[in-house]
């Protein structure tokens, strides 16, 4: 310990020496004490100018991140807008199909009700008469427009409610509901069309609850 200390005090000792000696060169070399002043003060004005140049980079540097941040969120509001548009083309796209779709499935149907051998081809039995298996195509196509309307959002689940008890209150297409009702029981429960089922199903359990009307 006493060595430790021993040493320490001795170099400390020698820096002190060494730095006087150092002070003593600098002031030979610059003439005097005065004059090192002097050029001591001129390196302290030239320091000050340079760290104004300090600052103004600092702030050209901030002014480079901010107007980067700004171009980043320019160039995402972008993107997005661009995602937008791509969305509503797809959509514009499946409307168009789905409105192709159902002008041939208008076509079919039409041919079917205009011609009785083509509406054997539909018929869910063939002991129907002629006029019920037009009267169930022609069900059937009321039935695709509100599954249409439905998938467009132009009616909500609610609307397509009070239009199925409105049908299904008619013995015509109550009939043809029933005739339906195995082949539609088929078809995948999560499908735009057996959800649409399932209001008519619920419309007509409805109504089946439904008092009998008074008759006095």
């Amino acid at each position: 310990m006493t060595a430790a200390v021993a040493v320490i005090s001795i170099v400390g000792a020698a820096s002190i020496v060494a730095s006087g000696w150092m002070i003593d060169g600098v002031e030979q070399a610059n003439g005097s004490r005065r004059i090192a002043s002097e050029r001591s003060a001129l390196g302290d004005y030239f320091g000050a100018v340079s760290a104004i140049f300090s600052g103004l980079a600092l702030l050209l540097l901030i002014a480079t991140l901010v107007y980067q941040q700004r171009e980043l969120r320019l160039q995402r509001l972008e993107l997005s807008l661009q995602r937008g548009e791509l969305k509503a083309s797809r959509d514009e796209l499946r409307r168009s199909a789905e409105a192709d779709m159902r002008g041939l499935h208008v076509q079919l149907t039409q041919m079917a009700i205009d011609d009785p051998s083509l509406a054997e081809v539909w018929a869910t039995s063939h002991d129907q008469s002629e006029s019920t298996v037009r009267q169930h195509l022609f069900a059937n196509l009321v039935f695709s427009h509100f599954l249409l309307a439905r998938s467009w959002g132009t009616l909500s689940d609610s609307d397509l409610l009070a239009h199925a008890h409105g049908l299904l209150r008619n013995p015509v297409f109550q009939d043809y509901w029933e005739a339906t009702r195995i082949a539609k029981s088929r078809i995948s429960p999560d499908s735009p069309e057996a959800q649409l089922a399932r209001i008519f199903d619920q419309a007509l359990a409805e109504i089946r609850l439904e008092p009998p009307a008074s008759t006095s």
